[in-house]
């Protein structure tokens, strides 16, 4: 509720910025129509997604990755970094930190092993994992009308060409972090019970279905809001007919949706009125190896000061090429990793690894992001270069 109390907020920020003409309404009318199909991907997947889980389909997949460890902890860990990933690349960030996260923790539960290893796994590839493809962060999204306009990539496989290597880096850094702090819990072994029975044959497969052919669309040049809408349409007529009780208001993501909005539209008003003209200067010009670096460490201290999102959104006008506009998406993707506001992701996953039962200290959150956030932009940006 307090995300959209703060979204609320911000748009009443913006109805002040248009009513005194510091918000045009023809730069508000462009703006609407950049982000209505961002906004309406995000409810559509969080809709198919929620719909899956509520069918039975990311417990299944957990419970395959736990015979798939073999009773060994390492495996299985290993596993959820791999499926955290495929979950975050192609269902977006906000997917893994929601429904990954409490799944992941139950089964490390479950199995006797630390659960902390594993939530920390969920939470820092939901953010730097997210580099890859449009669908996996607005700013993905954002930044491919960007690369769009600049002529570069016009579809999911070109701005995957270009994030490819930046993308691989920010997923392997947090990783090998991991392994290395936690090296002396990830070896236990463990075992599970018996799988569970899925309580509704026909809603799984259903589920899986449409969740199965909806990942590979969304790397075809058919826009990714038309694709997720026909998925969640699909799912929400089959639950209609069989568990009608699971089709509730909870399920869009209206807090969402409204904090985004209220940060758009606050942001473009501080573009207007040249207040962020102050990052223009601090994030300089040039594609040279520390131009790239300046403007990678900016963004991503920038993202951790206010959000991730109003960080992208300031510093893309002063990006000007794909390298740069890349760098950019490393700052606010991979660098985010110190304070608790710093992306939206983050404050779901705590509320859901709090709501099981674990506690993770922010002090010891910020200073394992101190370790992991400079390392992962720094090598991220470096292969750009």
């Amino acid at each position: 509720m307090r995300i959209a109390i703060v979204g609320a907020a911000l748009l009443l920020v913006g109805a002040v910025a248009v009513a005194t003409g510091a918000l045009g309404i023809d730069e508000l009318g462009v703006l609407a129509g950049r982000t209505w199909p961002i906004l309406l991907f995000v409810v559509a997947i969080t809709i198919t997604a929620e719909l899956a889980n509520e069918a039975g389909v990311f417990d299944v997949v957990a419970g395959r990755l736990a015979r798939w460890g073999a009773g060994r902890g390492v495996l299985l860990w290993l596993l959820v970094v791999a499926f955290a990933t495929l979950s975050t690349v192609f269902l977006s960030l906000d997917t893994t930190a929601v429904l990954l996260t409490p799944i992941v923790v139950l089964l490390a539960q479950r199995a006797g092993l630390d659960p902390i290893p594993f939530a920390l796994t969920t939470v820092w590839l939901a953010n730097t994992g997210s580099l890859l493809l449009p669908v996996s962060n607005l700013t993905n999204l954002l930044a491919e009308h960007e690369l769009s306009a600049l002529g570069v990539a016009s579809g999911p496989l070109e701005f995957a060409a270009l994030t490819w290597a930046p993308a691989l880096c920010a997923i392997v850094v947090p990783v090998l972090v991991i392994a290395v702090v936690y090296r002396r819990r990830l070896v236990q072994r463990y075992t599970l019970d018996g799988p569970r029975p899925v309580a509704d044959r026909v809603l799984f497969v259903w589920a899986s279905v449409v969740t199965g052919a909806l990942v590979p669309m969304l790397v075809t040049p058919v826009p990714v809001w038309a694709s997720a809408s026909v998925a969640a349409a699909i799912l929400t007529i089959v639950f209609a007919v069989r568990r009608r009780r699971a089709l509730r208001f909870a399920l869009v993501p209206w807090r969402l949706v409204v904090f985004a909005s209220g940060l758009f539209v606050v942001v473009e008003a501080a573009h207007s009125l040249a207040i962020t003209d102050v990052l223009g200067v601090l994030a300089g010009t040039g594609e040279a190896t520390d131009d790239l670096l300046r403007l990678a460490g900016v963004s991503a201290v920038s993202a951790n000061l206010v959000n991730n999102l109003p960080a992208y959104l300031a510093l893309e006008p002063f990006a000007g090429s794909a390298d740069r506009l890349v760098a950019v998406l490393v700052g606010v993707g991979a660098g985010p990793l110190l304070t608790p506001w710093a992306s939206l992701a983050t404050l779901l996953w705590h509320d859901r690894v709090r709501a099981l039962g674990v506690e993770v200290s922010w002090w010891r959150y910020a200073a394992l992001g101190l370790v992991v956030a400079p390392l992962t932009v720094v090598a991220a940006t470096l292969v750009i270069a």
